[in-house]
């Protein structure tokens, strides 16, 4: 776990016994899992650790998050990066979104068994959760990892947001015209572009971008559309 241990330090973690266990805990609970639900297509170890653990970090060095308490991680899949991020920062609260209740079982298990206490696990779809109450609005950030286009991404994640947090959009390499696109809905949303964050991971190797948003306006009412629609008709003008 070196590379695992040089960004805990990069980040200001101390990389203790407990923290090591509960990573390589999860790592290794998840991998098993893996063989009955499908959670990951990366299953060797160390490929595991750089791009599951290490990349959802990257985000730990941003005012942003430093300064957020209530995190909600949107589409979290086998738990990244709202897992990693809860274990190395235990006095912020992490909500779990995900529209398979399989997948959030497995990370409340797994969690409970490490003592992971600081994630909570939300079942539905992110359309049907950003119009409840008690979650409208309601999260210092919102993140999300590899979900969806980032126009369609904007009106599952804004909506949750409170007024003046952010939102933190990690996408692949080439993305760019991605934010060209999501500018129209970024706006009508609430939100306006902050930055955009990569980071020198250990090994010399440069990380996937991290398009970063503030919600600086409450977003509309008839935000967001109901469940497919953002998807199938996102927002372009």
């Amino acid at each position: 776990m070196d590379k695992l241990k040089d960004m805990l330090k990069r980040i200001g973690i101390e990389p203790d016994e407990q923290k090591q266990r509960q990573f390589s805990g999860y790592r290794n609970a998840i991998i098993e899992w893996n063989k009955k639900v499908n959670l990951t297509a990366i299953t060797n170890p160390d490929e595991f650790e750089n791009k599951h653990f290490v990349e959802s970090l990257i985000i730990a060095d941003k005012q942003e998050f430093k300064e957020a308490e209530k995190i909600i991680d949107v589409g979290t899949g086998a738990g990244f990066p709202g897992v990693p991020l809860a274990i190395c920062f235990p006095d912020k609260k992490f909500v779990l979104v995900d529209s398979l209740a399989k997948r959030l079982r497995i990370i409340e298990q797994i969690a409970g068994e490490l003592q992971i206490g600081n994630v909570e696990c939300r079942h539905g779809r992110a359309e049907d959760l950003g119009r409840q109450a008690g979650l409208r609005e309601s999260f210092d950030l919102g993140v999300s990892r590899a979900v969806a286009r980032l126009a369609t991404l904007a009106e599952l994640v804004l909506p949750l947001v409170m007024l003046g947090g952010s939102f933190a959009a990690f996408k692949a390499n080439n993305s760019e015209e991605e934010l060209i696109e999501a500018k129209a809905a970024i706006h009508k949303l609430g939100g306006t572009p902050l930055n955009t964050q990569r980071m020198l991971l250990p090994g010399d190797i440069e990380s996937l971008p991290v398009y970063w948003f503030r919600k600086n306006r409450p977003t509309p009412k008839e935000f967001p559309r109901r469940a497919g629609i953002p998807s199938k008709k996102p927002i372009i003008k």
